[in-house]
């Protein structure tokens, strides 16, 4: 397989009247490879390819794999949302599904990913075979650890100021990971650049809008559906996740009829990339059997 980079996998396309970015690359001997959509979490500069460009090659040999700017980040549009977060990417997600012609795809949600995936499940049950939540927004439940958690104080922070700097990126990044190796110099320079670019920051506070709007509050509420989620669900989390902990995943865990958990040990709010050799093996095996 040719090297996969960013500009090499990146597409658009026009679905639910927005143009969206993604990045695309599949076995090459496999027409009918089955299709696995990742959507990535709403730290600042977040995007897809930060997320999950690391593990597209692993994936890219086995699926049909799309790594998808949700609305508002990466190089997707920034729209103003009539909705929800979660219902507002999902239908996104779904109409470009439909735009592509494809009729239904494993999912891998992370944090607020996790979220849209669910309410794909739950809006468009049909176009979802598997789910695979990572640390997942909205279907999640602390039960022990406070709210608002660390991360998400941190996220907060930044996105108030207005004018972040790189030590509030810096400690964003320090509480996401649990190997603070991994939180370079060179790491905090490309998300400070992406976070901070205007675009960016538009849609950070337009997708913040929603999650603020009091008229929507409860369609984030995913654990109340949770019961409804009738596809085979893998919840993963990092031990030592300071952004959604562990202890919420129990509740997700009781009330998802078929739902297991897997826990990376010495691991945060990243398992694709502090754990990512088990979590690209435990994936790859989840949604090929």
């Amino acid at each position: 397989m040719a090297e996969l980079t960013h500009a090499s996998t990146s597409r658009t396309a026009e679905a639910a009247g927005l143009t969206l970015h993604y990045h695309e690359a599949a076995p090459a001997d496999r027409a009918d490879a089955p299709v696995v959509i990742m959507l990535h979490g709403g730290g600042p500069g977040a995007s897809a390819w930060s997320n999950f460009g690391r593990n597209l090659p692993v994936f890219a040999a086995h699926f049909r794999t799309l790594l998808v700017d949700q609305p508002c980040f990466g190089r997707s549009d920034k729209p103003v949302l009539d909705k929800d977060y979660f219902s507002f990417s999902a239908g996104a997600v779904a109409a470009l599904m439909d735009e592509l012609g494809i009729e239904r795809a494993h999912f891998i949600g992370n944090s607020l990913g996790g979220g849209t995936a669910v309410r794909i499940a739950l809006n468009h049950p049909d176009k979802v075979g598997k789910l695979l939540l990572m640390g997942p927004g909205g279907v999640s439940v602390n039960l022990f650890a406070p709210d608002p958690t660390e991360g998400i104080k941190r996220l907060f922070e930044f996105n108030a100021s207005p004018e972040p700097t790189r030590e509030q990126m810096r400690a964003f990044l320090g509480v996401m990971a649990f190997d603070q190796s991994i939180v370079t110099d060179a790491l905090v320079e490309e998300r400070f650049a992406s976070a901070t670019d205007p675009d960016t920051r538009l849609g950070s506070a337009r997708m913040g809008a929603s999650f603020a709007n009091p008229a929507w509050a409860e369609d984030t509420m995913l654990w109340r559906e949770a019961h409804r989620i009738t596809q085979p669900v893998l919840l993963t989390w990092g031990r030592e996740d300071r952004v959604n902990p562990l202890d919420g995943a129990l509740v997700a865990l009781k009330t998802i009829p078929d739902a297991r958990l897997h826990v990376f040990p010495h691991c945060g709010h990243w398992a694709q990339t502090e754990q990512a050799d088990e979590f690209n093996r435990l994936a790859v095996d989840f949604f090929s059997h």
